[in-house]
This record gives C-alpha cells, sequence and structure tokens, in this order.
C-alpha cells in the first residue's frame, strides 16, 4: 500500500486558546491512538492534501522530532462553511494487528450486457476491508466481462485469502440495468 510521510511537532498544551492559536499558524491539531497512550501533536495543512483529498487509499508515516509512527487516517472534521481542515484522528498500525480500511473498488472490463444496451450501475465504491498493514491492497479489483443485462456481481466474488471483506455475502458490487433506450428498442422488436 502507498505511503505518506506527514512531518509534525508535538503539542505541549491541548486546550482551546492554543487549539485556536495552531489553527490561525495554518497548522492542524491531530492526535495519534492505538499505542499506549495518545500521541498529540499538529501539522501543516497543506500535507494533508495528497492524503485527504484523492479517492486512493494511503497509510501515513508521521515523522514527530525524529521518531517516526506508521499509521492510517481515523477520523477528519472539517470546518462547516470554508471547508479548511479542523482536526484529524489517526490510528496507529502494528505488524501483528488487523486493522479495518474502506478500499476502492475498481471495476475492469466491458460488460456483455453494456454492450448491448444495459445501464452499468457502480453500487459501492469502497469496501470496509479487515487485514494485517502488509496485507491491505490499494484497490480492489472487480471484473465486470461476464455481467449480462439483469445480473449482478456480489462480494462474494471478489473474496481473497489476503483480507476479509466485511460486508454481508449478499451485497451488491456492481450490477447492469436494462436503460431506457434498451426497453424501448425491446417494445419496438416484440411490436
Amino acid at each position: 500500500m502507498k505511503s505518506i510521510t506527514i512531518k509534525g511537532s508535538q503539542r505541549e498544551s491541548v486546550g482551546k486558546k492554543a487549539t485556536k492559536a495552531l489553527r490561525n499558524a495554518g497548522k492542524v491539531p491531530c492526535v495519534l491512538y492505538g499505542g499506549d497512550k495518545p500521541v498529540h501533536f499538529s501539522a501543516d495543512e497543506k500535507s494533508f492534501k495528497s492524503l485527504v483529498y484523492t479517492p486512493d487509499v494511503f497509510t501515513a508515516t508521521i515523522e514527530l522530532d525524529g521518531v517516526a509512527y506508521n499509521a492510517v487516517l481515523q477520523d477528519i472534521q472539517f470546518h462547516p462553511v470554508h471547508d479548511s481542515i479542523l482536526h484529524v484522528d489517526f490510528y496507529q498500525l502494528f505488524d501483528d494487528r488487523d486493522v479495518t480500511m474502506d478500499i476502492p473498488v475498481r471495476l475492469v472490463g466491458v460488460s456483455k450486457g453494456v454492450m448491448v444496451g444495459g445501464a452499468l450501475r457502480h453500487n459501492l465504491r469502497k469496501l470496509k476491508v479487515k487485514a494485517l498493514p502488509a496485507n491491505l491492497p490499494d484497490y480492489i479489483e472487480a471484473d465486470i466481462t461476464e455481467l449480462e443485462i439483469g445480473n449482478k456481481l456480489y462480494v462474494t466474488t471478489l473474496k481473497n485469502d489476503n483480507y476479509t471483506i466485511l460486508h454481508p455475502d449478499n451485497t451488491v458490487v456492481a450490477q447492469v440495468r436494462m436503460s431506457r433506450n434498451a426497453a424501448k428498442a425491446a417494445a419496438d422488436v416484440e411490436k
């Protein structure tokens, strides 16, 4: 899995005044959970751009005063009016502990049903996956070439030994439905 490095500095004071002063200076207050105790730190708002504003999923290497932590983005809070980042929570990764993440789904191939005039519906763009950090994929490939009109691609076809998908087996990832034009053409043929 791809990783992004975020350089920051630890925070001594955690109150409202200190947090407001950080935000005014263009920094974002952050917390790293999952270790022995939470680590409070701050980083430049610009350093989160490639982590937050992308459809891809990344792990983060957080460097604080010479110490590096591997983590994943757990939660992020935005300002309600001007969408600046207010606060970020990270979860520390350990090589022997499973982690749960939302992994994007990429559709591969051209569906037979779409070639005939059906409409492809991509129901789930991300799947919740549980795995060891080393086994987390960058994305999950879903082959849709065999889907005909009325067929659905279920989560069960995407199972892998390296990770566990945390959705029910009857969850639909993609489906090909009858489009209005195809329904109209079929009605014209029947007449």
